[in-house]
């Protein structure tokens, strides 16, 4: 069953369109990446599934609902951790949690038992009757998870879920998140931080300016980027080698240390060395360094990349 099914969606805001004709399928069960800049319309596309926003045009379904038409079936399917901390603040957590419950029509005991079990799987349950401004930031991203599964939702929206966590935390939600989706709940993450998308994602779409660009597992994203060997030689040249080979392109030298760009680093290693041998080069070590994900985000889209691994733009 399709969990998500985007129909040349359009969302504009005066003169900015935010969303430009986004189309874009997610299967029930998957793990399903969002990466794209700031304004990229990551957001917005998750404020129509959630009903926070309407699509000036085009249409949106969660298992099989209208975001619009059938709003309240639609977002009785969604549990929603976004990037702000939008919660009353005046009230205990698990109250807070009981609250969102029951207005999705949980009877109060049971409203009671879900935030008990929402909390004990986040890991905060001894902080149940603490006020959400009292809690560290870190705790404060483990409740806005806990409220997005108290409903029992069959699928879990993160926007931004580990945004300004420590990276010992974010491993902990990325484990926790996982065990979610290997029991069955399909999964819609945004994230600013590549690496999230590698270790996580069954499939990611890159969007930029409210478009999709692309849509494909990590690993065929990465095959799309170029490889490098790292060739170190026993003396250096006066030149770069050069390679009239197919699949090799540019090499460049800094003193001993030779780097060749190569379509696939495995298959075209044999050949580069052979070349560099019948050249009276001698090959002292060889390292293969396979092209990320992020050097193939960075280069369909207009931003850069900061060395921390998160998108800057």
């Amino acid at each position: 069953m399709t969990a998500i099914r985007a129909d040349d969606l359009v969302k504009e805001y005066g003169d900015v369109r935010a969303l430009d004709g986004l189309s874009l399928e997610i299967d029930e069960g998957e793990f399903f990446g969002l990466l794209g800049p700031n304004g990229a319309g990551k957001t917005t596309f998750i404020n129509i599934l959630v009903g926070l926003a309407r699509s000036t045009t085009g249409s949106a379904e969660v298992f099989g609902h209208d975001v619009e038409d059938d709003y309240q079936q639609a977002r009785d399917r969604i549990g929603l951790a976004p990037q702000e901390f939008n919660v009353d603040r005046f009230f205990p957590i698990h109250e807070v949690l009981e609250h969102k419950a029951g207005y999705h029509g949980i009877e109060s005991e049971e409203a009671e038992r879900r935030a008990a079990e929402a909390l004990k799987t986040v890991g905060i349950y001894d902080k149940r009757d603490t006020r959400f401004d009292w809690l560290s930031g870190g705790m404060k991203r483990r409740f806005l998870l806990a409220r997005a599964l108290v409903t029992d939702p069959d699928l879990l929206i993160l926007d931004e879920p580990t945004a300004g966590v420590d990276v010992e935390l974010r491993r902990e939600l990325w484990e926790l998140v996982q065990r979610l989706n290997d029991d069955g709940t399909t999964v819609l993450l945004t994230t600013h931080y590549i690496e999230e998308a590698e270790q996580l994602c069954d499939t990611v779409a890159i969007m930029d300016t409210g478009r999709k660009i692309e849509v494909a597992s990590p690993d065929d994203l990465r095959g799309r980027g170029e490889d490098t060997l790292l060739v170190t030689l026993a003396d250096a040249p006066a030149r770069p080698p050069t390679f009239d080979l197919d699949g090799v392109g540019r090499a460049t030298l800094d003193g001993t240390e030779l780097s060749v760009t190569v379509d696939d680093a495995g298959s075209r290693a044999a050949a580069v060395i052979r070349t560099l041998d019948r050249s009276g080069h001698e090959v002292v070590n060889l390292e293969l360094r396979r092209a990320s994900l992020e050097e193939v985000f960075v280069g369909m889209t207009r931003t850069d990349t900061d060395a921390s691994g998160e998108v800057t733009g």
